[in-house]
């Protein structure tokens, strides 16, 4: 009897601490801009998709007009009541005609944007001497008071599917910038990083140095599948973090892709037109004084 009580305990507690746990996401929402902003339907499965998330880095967004956005961030707040969000995006970006946006999307109550900047393009007089990306890394520092880890880095990233494995290697010179810039090593990397299928091999993963120094750990498995059509299994989409208090602020068995064709009962087609990528997520966890705060 006592052994049962305590294991009722113990889950009780594992799902308290996950129900307060802060949920980071990256999607690649596929050409996010005025058409999709104005369809009822995909914004109604979209915007369920991002409330699930605290923080979630969204890819793809092309949007000249610059409305598409904060329609999207206001049928949020409409939607749910009881948080507020707030977002941050970079500039668009592409090396010709063809422009994309990073944006992330948050809980301001939960969060605060600490500082952020676009990674430098060459001859602009900073770090980057060269021409690897085609869009180039969003970086953006956070705080979050209710985590364990309360300092974090993520830097988000769409690369060339032509070129994504010198565009993950160049990640790491990325890495040490932020380190120089602010003395921290305590950073996520996300997105839609084509790192699986006919983009990497094996013989080249060994050159990536973000996959191939031990100190990163790749929270997304090879073996996933971030995409919605059917006919295809490849883990594109990625999480990966460095540094010993963003690893040990992780809940262990957290980062997943979110399956949201299956989670909404949606056929291919009704998924496929919010996009072909499903989102990666993954939870920190909340700090000690937050659990006990709300148990009291």
């Amino acid at each position: 009897m006592r052994s049962s009580l305590l294991l009722l305990c113990l889950s009780g507690i594992c799902l308290w601490t996950v129900a307060l746990s802060l949920k980071i996401c990256a999607f690649n929402v596929r050409s996010f801009g005025e058409a999709k902003a104005s369809n009822k339907r995909v914004m109604e499965i979209l915007i369920k998709i991002i409330a699930r998330c605290d923080l979630c880095l969204i890819q793809e967004v092309r949007d000249s007009k610059g409305e598409a956005i904060p329609t999207l961030v206001r049928e949020l707040n409409r939607f749910d009541k009881s948080n507020s969000y707030a977002h941050v995006e970079s500039k668009r970006l592409g090396r010709n005609s063809y422009k994309e946006q990073y944006v992330y999307i948050y809980r301001s109550d939960m969060l605060r944007v600490e500082e952020q900047f676009q990674y430098p393009k060459p001859n602009t007089g900073m770090a980057n001497e060269t021409d690897v990306f085609s869009r180039e890394p969003f970086i953006v520092r956070f705080y979050s008071p209710n985590t364990l880890v309360k300092d974090f880095v993520l830097v988000g990233q769409h690369t060339c599917p032509k070129n994504a494995m010198k565009e993950m290697d160049e990640l790491y010179i990325v890495f040490q910038a932020i380190c120089k810039k602010w003395k921290t090593e305590n950073v996520m990397f996300l997105g839609d990083l084509n790192a699986a299928c006919s983009y990497v091999t094996i013989k080249g993963w060994g050159m990536v140095r973000l996959r191939s120094d031990p100190k990163f750990r790749w929270l997304i498995g090879d073996e996933e599948d971030t995409t919605v059509r059917e006919k295809t299994h490849c883990a594109y989409d990625r999480i990966v973090v460095h540094g010993k208090a963003l690893m040990s602020g992780i809940v262990p068995n957290s980062a997943q892709p979110f399956n949201f064709k299956k989670e909404f009962e949606l056929t291919e087609e009704e998924a496929l037109k919010v996009s072909d990528h499903y989102p990666v997520e993954v939870d920190l966890k909340p700090s000690h004084r937050y659990l006990l705060r709300n148990e009291l």
